[in-house]
């Protein structure tokens, strides 16, 4: 699976329309099977998710009742999107802070 993370706040007001124009238009990625893309608001108590499994659209959200979401900054300037493994994708939607971590030597992927 290929998930998507826009790095700018994003008016999550948008549902299925909206968010797959962002996809497109902003993030320049084609909807398609087995591609996830992934958008945060301003402030960052948000998250909505994207999915295309083939036959259709998935639009799901994720509210925080307190606090806000660890959200990747920029590496480059005009960088848009971020690439993500699954494992990053579970440890952001958590709220776990992902600056500076990595897998420990014992950690071994299935």
């Amino acid at each position: 699976m290929k998930i998507y993370v826009a790095l700018e706040p994003q008016d999550l007001r948008k549902s299925f329309q909206g968010l797959s124009e962002l996809a497109e238009g902003h993030l320049k990625e084609k909807l398609r099977r087995e591609a996830l893309f992934v958008f945060v608001n301003k402030r960052r108590n948000r998250i909505k998710l994207l999915y295309m499994d083939g036959t259709g659209l998935w639009v799901a959200t994720k509210r925080l009742e307190a606090g806000a979401f660890s959200w990747p900054p920029k590496s480059d300037r005009g960088q848009v999107k971020l690439k993500l493994n699954s494992e990053a994708l579970q440890l952001l939607l958590d709220g776990v802070d992902m600056r500076g971590g990595k897998f420990k030597p014992w950690f071994e992927r299935a």
